[in-house]
């Protein structure tokens, strides 16, 4: 898989996610096959020209967007943010558990 189809396949699972769309509802959108869009996100096909202009269109991009290192440097940030907010949670769960125990002790 070249770079391009790894960039591409990236920031159309980042974008459409972002949309709350599954793959047959972008295919529905773009007037495609849901395998079709599986296979270009997996990375074993590259649309035409045409095609890349209805994807980006029923994401709400400009063609250019879907070649962007943005998305990927977004999602790389999103993942890091859920991993902080979840050990948080757990700090806070923790300290809770402890407290009520001792509370309970008194």
């Amino acid at each position: 898989m070249t770079d391009l189809k790894q960039l591409l396949a990236s920031n159309m699972r980042f974008y459409r996610n972002k949309l709350g769309l599954s793959q047959s509802k972008l295919a529905d959108k773009v007037d495609t096959a849901t395998n079709y869009i599986a296979a270009i996100e997996a990375g074993r096909k590259f649309p035409s020209v045409k095609m890349l202009e209805r994807i980006a269109t029923a994401l709400h991009l400009d063609t250019p967007e879907l070649f962007s290192m943005q998305s990927i440097q977004m999602a790389s940030i999103n993942c890091l943010e859920k991993e902080i907010l979840g050990e948080i949670t757990q700090l806070v769960t923790d300290y809770m558990t402890k407290k009520t125990k001792l509370f309970s002790r008194l």
